[in-house]
């Protein structure tokens, strides 16, 4: 079930519907965080890098077709940025000599490219994404905060919901539809979408 949802929200990013990507942090900040953290000592050195994991792969997106699962893939990706990091000497994060990813058992190359990704600006932009998405998250009703976490991270159907709710079909849609553009329109500035576009 888990991943069939991670499907669906990885489908809606790459069709423009950019506050999906929220749902997927939201689900993996903290998975993604404790991997850093095997590797790396400092706390704030960690969150950087899992930060960035994160603004690296809604940029890449695009490329996933869905050959391994996305938790398999975002788990590449957050090793080859703190593999960067490591390359480049702004930080000092401890690797063993292969890491491998949990699925395929996939081994990744010490040398990577560098790109812009490595700024400061990058790092602050994948900061202020995650904490938009957080605040947005915990800014949401009750209701609404249930509704969306049982939908796009529990990957429950709206009947299935319906039933933990104690509430209508109808009355799950809306409450999902509102927490929905509660949190594009906290992420719209940081995501450059217009106002007026829809989700």
């Amino acid at each position: 079930m888990h991943d069939r949802s991670d499907q669906a929200l990885v489908q809606r990013v790459q069709h423009g519907d950019q506050q999906a990507f929220a749902l997927l942090v939201a689900k993996y900040q903290r998975r993604i965080f404790r991997l850093i953290s095997r590797f790396v000592a400092d706390p704030a050195t960690a969150e950087d890098i899992a930060q960035e994991t994160f603004l690296r792969a809604y940029r890449a997106i695009g490329q996933f077709r869905g050959d391994s699962q996305f938790y398999t893939w975002l788990y590449r990706i957050a090793v080859n940025t703190a593999k960067r990091s490591a390359l480049s000497g702004a930080r000092s994060p401890v690797f063993p000599e292969n890491s491998k990813s949990p699925d395929n058992g996939e081994t990744f190359s010490r040398q990577e490219p560098q790109s812009n990704m490595d700024t400061p600006e990058a790092v602050m932009a994948s900061r202020e994404l995650v904490c938009a998405v957080n605040s947005a998250m915990e800014d949401l009703p009750e209701e609404l905060r249930d509704a969306i976490v049982l939908r796009e991270i529990e990957g429950l159907s709206y009947e299935e919901i319906s039933q933990l709710l104690g509430c209508p079909v109808g009355t799950v849609r809306s409450r999902i539809f509102r927490a929905r553009e509660a949190i594009a329109r906290r992420l719209r500035p940081l995501l450059g979408t217009r106002t007026d576009e829809r989700w």
